[in-house]
């Protein structure tokens, strides 16, 4: 069955769907980052958690980490993915 939505890119393999699955998670990251910043009390703490596990999730699925999880849409480079350290 074809999705309901239009991915951000083709995803042909295991490594664009890696990639896909990291990218999601940024974008989450970048969401719940709003709703920190928009809220307060209680709501502000869970949004925070939700952030903190969204940014573990992309740092597992892409291998490196941004400074500022839930901000890298509003930088001008695009983050590139770094090696994981073994």
């Amino acid at each position: 069955a074809a999705a309901g939505y239009t991915l951000p890119f083709p995803v042909a393999d295991g490594a664009g769907a890696v990639r896909l699955a990291a990218e999601l998670e940024e974008r989450t990251a970048a969401v719940y980052g709003d709703l920190v910043r928009a809220c307060e009390g209680d709501r502000r703490a869970a949004a925070a958690e939700a952030l903190r596990e969204a940014a573990v999730r992309a740092v597992r699925w892409r291998g490196g980490s941004v400074a500022f999880p839930g901000l890298t849409e509003r930088s001008d480079e695009p983050t590139a993915p770094v090696a994981p350290q073994t």
